[in-house]
C-alpha cells in the first residue's frame, strides 16, 4: 500500500465512522419526538366525545395505525421509535407500581384476593380454550387473556417481553382490550339501575370483572363513592397479582426454552422496579415523605403519557391487512370470555 492510499484511508475512515453515529443520534432524537407528538395527539383525541371512553393509549395506537397505512413505517426514525416502544415501555411499567397501594390491599383487600385469582385463572383458561376452538392466533389470544384477567394494557405491556410477543401483537391486544373494555363498562352503567344489588356489591363486581382501571372507574362512578371505592379496591387486588403472574410466566418460558434448546431468557428487571415502586408508593410516599394528591395525580398522568408514547411505537408495527385477518377470532374469543366472566362473577357475589 503506497503513501497516497494510506492518507486516503486516514481521511475517509473517521467520517465513515462518525456518520452512522450521527445518523443513529438523529434517528433516536427525532424518533422519540415523533412518538411524543403522536402521544400528545392521542391525549387530545381522547378528550373528544366517545373517544374519551376509549382512552389515550388506544387513540395513539389508532393514529399510529392510520399513519402507517398512508405513509408507511418511518424507517429513518426507527431507533427512536424502538426506544419508545421498548425502553420507555419498561420505564412506564416501573412507574405504574406507584398506583398499587399495598397497605390497602393487605388491610382490606385480602377477602378479594381469592376472587381476583379466580378471575385471572378463569380468563386465561376460558379465553385460550375458546381461541383454540376458533383456531385463533394463540400468542395474541394469550396477551388478551392476561389483559382481561389482570389490568388491561398495563398487564399486556408487562407480560409481552416475558413471552417474547411481537410488537404488532402487543399493540393489537391493547387496542382490542381498550375497545371491548369500553363497551362493557358502558353496558354496566346502563344495566346497573336494573340490578338487585347494593352499590358496594356492584362496585365489587365491577372491580373484579372489568378490564382496565379506567373502565372500572367509568362503570362504578355513577353508583356513588362507596361503589367506586370498592371497585378500585377489587381492581387493585388484581393489579397486585400481576407480580406473581409475571414470575409464573417467566418460569414457564425458561422451562419451555430449556426443553426447546433455546437461548437463556433475559430476566425482566423492570418487574423488580415495579415491586420497588409499589413499596415506595405504599409505605414511604404520603407516610414518611408527605406528598399531595395532586402530585400523585400528575405522576399518574405522566406514567400514562409515557405508556402512550410506547404504544405509538408498537402501533406503527401493525399492518392493516394482518389486523383484519389476525384479530377477528381473538376479538370474538375475548368478547365471549368477557360475557362469561361478567355472569360468573355476578352470581358469585
Amino acid at each position: 500500500m503506497n503513501t497516497l492510499e494510506q492518507k486516503a484511508i486516514v481521511n475517509i475512515n473517521p467520517e465513515q465512522q462518525k456518520k452512522p453515529t450521527k445518523q443513529l443520534k438523529v434517528s433516536l432524537i427525532y424518533g422519540v419526538a415523533f412518538t411524543f407528538i403522536i402521544a400528545v395527539l392521542g391525549f387530545l383525541m381522547a378528550k373528544l366525545p366517545w373517544f374519551d371512553h376509549v382512552g389515550p393509549l388506544a387513540c395513539a395506537i389508532l393514529l399510529a395505525l392510520v399513519y402507517r397505512q398512508f405513509f408507511g413505517y418511518p424507517e429513518k426514525l426507527r431507533a427512536g421509535i424502538q426506544f419508545s416502544s421498548k425502553i420507555l415501555l419498561r420505564f412506564a411499567i416501573i412507574l405504574y407500581g406507584l398506583k398499587l397501594n399495598m397497605v390497602v390491599i393487605f388491610s382490606d383487600g385480602l377477602p378479594l384476593l381469592l376472587r381476583g385469582m379466580g378471575t385471572i385463572i378463569f380468563s386465561i383458561v376460558v379465553l385460550m380454550v375458546i381461541a383454540k376452538w376458533l383456531k385463533a392466533d394463540l400468542n395474541l389470544s394469550l396477551l388478551l387473556s392476561i389483559g382481561t384477567g389482570i389490568c388491561g394494557a398495563a398487564a399486556i405491556a408487562a407480560i409481552s417481553p416475558i413471552i417474547k410477543a411481537k410488537d404488532d401483537d402487543t399493540a393489537m391486544a391493547v387496542g382490542i382490550i381498550a375497545l371491548v373494555g369500553t363497551i362493557f363498562s358502558i353496558i354496566y352503567t346502563l344495566i346497573y339501575p336494573l340490578l338487585p344489588i347494593s352499590p358496594t356489591e356492584y362496585g365489587a363486581w365491577v372491580g373484579i370483572s372489568l378490564h382496565e382501571i379506567a373502565h372500572v372507574a367509568l362503570a362504578a362512578a355513577p353508583a356513588g363513592q362507596d361503589a367506586l371505592t370498592h371497585a378500585l379496591l377489587a381492581k387493585l387486588v388484581r393489579v397486585f397479582l400481576l407480580i406473581p403472574v409475571c414470575f409464573i410466566f417467566l418460569f414457564w418460558m425458561k422451562r419451555k426454552g430449556k426443553l426447546n434448546g433455546e437461548a437463556k431468557l433475559e430476566f425482566p428487571w423492570f418487574l423488580i422496579g415495579f415491586v420497588i415502586m409499589s413499596f415506595v408508593g405504599s409505605y414511604i410516599l404520603g407516610q414518611k415523605i408527605p406528598i399531595s394528591n395532586k402530585t400523585m395525580s400528575d405522576v399518574s398522568v405522566f406514567t400514562s403519557f409515557i405508556l402512550t408514547m410506547s404504544m405509538t411505537g408498537l402501533g406503527l408495527n401493525i399492518n392493516l391487512k394482518e389486523l383484519r385477518t389476525k384479530s377477528i377470532r381473538p376479538l370474538i374469543a375475548i368478547v365471549i370470555t368477557s360475557i362469561l366472566l361478567s355472569f360468573v362473577t355476578f352470581f358469585s357475589l
